[in-house]
């Protein structure tokens, strides 16, 4: 492995360190994406109780703002529960606008390291191509071992890019689609919770999963 990328150049450096950057993002998109700790079910028939229960005060609120992205939607909502029903619903968008940024949290790395490192491949062919022809207009095609360096130079650069960029676009679109799967469904849910505030909706003992 180490001839391998011996071979390759200086440019695998780079590509080397993108594939240990694209494998550090994807690990860490893996745990924090989760729905359970995006969007926790039983939150809003919690609110609900809460909120028959008359308890639905400050320091809950605060314990769900700091529970999930999902909680902290919702506790910016019924932040304002006794305001009407569109000043309510515009609290949520502007935290959700907040959540969305976070949650996308290093996707742009991840698809811009899927978008330079065929390039960086790219760049190692064209390098390894020039030391071919420079080989031989100063050694013929006689040399077969000078050839055969710059033409290995040109594969294995190629081939690494191509390694790294595969799968980070992938997993980049995968987490794009996981991104917009957990934004609907805080939609939802804070929904749920302004249609409960304002009578809209009601969760009770025959729904304790807070569904209508």
């Amino acid at each position: 492995m180490f001839e391998m990328v011996q071979a390759g150049g200086w440019l695998m450096l780079p590509i080397l360190l993108c594939s240990v950057i694209a494998l550090a993002i994807v690990g860490e998109r893996f745990w924090s994406l989760q729905q359970k700790r995006i969007a926790p079910k039983h939150l809003v028939a919690q609110i609900w109780q809460w909120h028959r229960s008359k308890s639905l005060d400050e320091e809950h609120l605060t314990a769900l703002a700091a529970s999930s992205p999902l909680g902290k939607v919702l506790a910016a909502g019924l932040v304002n529960r006794m305001h009407p029903r569109e000043i309510m619903k515009e609290t949520i968008e502007e935290t959700g606008r907040q959540v969305v940024i976070e949650l996308e949290r290093y996707l742009n790395t991840l698809g811009t390291i899927a978008s330079i490192t065929p390039l960086l491949g790219l760049l190692g062919t064209v390098i390894g191509m020039i030391k071919v022809f420079a080989a031989i207009t100063t050694h013929g095609v006689g040399n077969a071992t000078v050839l055969a360096g710059g033409i290995s130079e040109a594969l294995i650069t190629t081939a690494a890019g191509l390694s790294v960029a595969i799968p980070s676009l992938i997993f980049y679109r995968y987490f794009r689609g996981r991104v917009d799967e957990l934004v609907l469904k805080m939609e939802e849910e804070a929904m749920k919770v302004v249609d409960v505030m304002h009578g809209d909706r009601e969760v009770g003992a025959k729904n304790p999963e807070g569904e209508a």
